[in-house]
């Protein structure tokens, strides 16, 4: 049953093949017999999960139309709050919290009958590439156990490449949910920003940080984008639009749709692997009619530098309530309220979350403020400005997701730079708030590599109908890690 993905699950509930309390409390078993060698989970729900199920099997024996996905089971990724299950953002900061309420993209989920597994690990607060920042303890990815899964969802990316979960939620904020999905083999989508509510998601940088589905297939993420999307009042960032129903055009025909291929992605930077791959699926979509032309994105070299100004500087003042006062961790005998303060925060913060908040507070420091912040905010509007253009001649933008494929872990802990490097071709969709997504595309020295499409605004369907019509001409989402890359 583990082989199962979203949909596959969907259709053999609703045919009675299983129940949802037996794959429940198979994959249950299944994450805790062989999680060891990814430690992709922080938490598991356990008994809530199987009452959840139980719940859904009665749903369905006395409703004759129910949610598609009810009783499906599923893994949040441990930034969003979660009642009565503890959510730790992968951080000692919040190594004991228990949320007294669960965000709106949860309630959400949980309304149409999806079960909770347990909450994935994560860089701590989003911030990493790799999955190793995480206070639990590194994910590993399951195709190379010795090399990262990605960051910041690489929990949520291992545990549906490992066949632990069939559908997992990731956050996006410079790349987080495509960045992992490539690693790992697995499809992932960032939606436009303010799609999918924040509410309850734990923040990070609040004008970049998006929730997204991660899965097996293109069909799969646009099953669970349905459940996630949607207007939310509690978030002042939500786009009040009608949620499409995005499974309904994906066997729609591709031919004639215009894809632009960033000159600028294919330069000095780009392992030889990953760009052979990624041509190859190009010239797939050619083959099923998709009309193929180079285009420019001039600012996008600038997208580096311009997040990791941005972006610190949000998390700096996101991240000053973690104080030792309200919640969250607090020293031990603290002598004075400056050493509470001080303490709490140095022992409860991670290295690379520590750096960022220096990084963030120095650029929003006066005398600086103009120098590095509000600059890289102009620099940020030329970036989606040369989006805005593009898509007056394209419909979608195709390119590599990541440099390179998975690299060791350890192997980049020591040169932030490099590992910054890591979301050059992810963070401009971010800054400028734009849909994207990564599926598999190919294999270098057995390792996965994911092909990226960027659409215009709230045209997630457009990017999944092309990511499904790729995935009907291609198998490579269905390799398996498990089993050497085989089926």
């Amino acid at each position: 049953m583990h082989n199962l993905s979203v949909s596959a699950i969907s259709r053999a509930l609703a045919a009675g093949d299983f129940s949802s309390v037996e794959i429940t409390q198979y994959l249950l078993d299944r994450i805790r017999e062989e999680d060891t060698a990814y430690n992709s989970f922080i938490s598991l729900a356990g008994d809530s999960a199987l009452e959840q199920a139980a719940e859904a099997d009665l749903r369905r024996s006395k409703q004759s139309d129910v949610p598609a996905l009810c009783g499906v089971p599923f893994a949040h990724k441990d930034i969003f709050c979660t009642e009565n299950l503890r959510t730790t953002c992968g951080s000692r900061m919040l190594e004991n919290f228990v949320p007294p309420y669960s965000a709106t993209m949860v309630e959400q989920m949980r309304a149409a009958g999806m079960v909770l597994l347990g909450k994935t690990n994560m860089d701590e607060f989003a911030m990493g590439a790799s999955n190793e920042t995480s206070y639990f303890g590194a994910v590993r990815n399951p195709w190379d156990t010795a090399c990262v899964p990605g960051g910041s969802s690489g929990g949520s990316a291992a545990a549906v490449a490992a066949r632990l979960v069939p559908g997992a939620s990731g956050t996006d904020t410079g790349g987080s949910i495509r960045q992992p999905a490539s690693l790992c083999g697995v499809s992932g989508l960032k939606p436009t920003y303010g799609r999918v509510s924040r509410y309850g998601m734990i923040a990070f940088a609040s004008s970049l940080d998006q929730a997204g589905p991660m899965a097996r297939s293109a069909e799969d993420l646009a099953r669970l984008l349905e459940l996630m999307a949607g207007f939310d009042p509690k978030d002042s960032t939500s786009i009040d639009a009608p949620v499409p129903d995005y499974a309904a055009s994906l066997n729609d025909s591709i031919a004639g749709i215009r894809l632009g291929v960033p000159k600028e992605y294919f330069a000095d930077g780009l392992h030889a692997g990953t760009a052979a791959c990624v041509e190859e699926a190009i010239k797939t979509f050619e083959s099923l009619g998709a009309k193929v032309s180079e285009v420019s994105l001039q600012h996008s070299r600038l997208a580096v530098p311009v997040y990791y100004v941005v972006a610190p500087a949000e998390a700096s003042t996101n991240l000053s309530r973690y104080d030792g006062v309200r919640y969250g961790y607090r020293c031990a005998d603290p002598k004075d309220l400056h050493d509470m303060y001080t303490r709490s925060r140095s022992e409860g913060f991670g290295e690379e979350v520590k750096r960022r908040i220096l990084v963030g507070t120095y650029a929003l420091s006066a005398g600086y403020y103009d120098a590095y912040y509000r600059k890289a905010q102009k620099v940020r509007r030329l970036i989606k400005q040369d989006f805005v253009e593009n898509f007056a001649n394209v419909d979608a933008i195709i390119g590599p997701t990541n440099p390179s494929p998975t690299f060791p872990l350890g192997e980049k802990t020591d040169d932030p730079v490099a590992m910054y490097m890591e979301d050059i071709y992810t963070i401009p969709a971010n800054l400028a708030g734009l849909p994207a997504l990564s599926v598999p595309a190919g294999l270098v020295d057995g390792k996965p590599v994911g092909v990226q499409l960027i659409g215009n605004y709230l045209e997630e369907a457009r990017l999944l109908n092309l990511a499904h019509q790729f995935q009907l001409a291609t198998d490579w989402h269905q390799l398996n890690p498990l089993t050497g890359g085989e089926q």
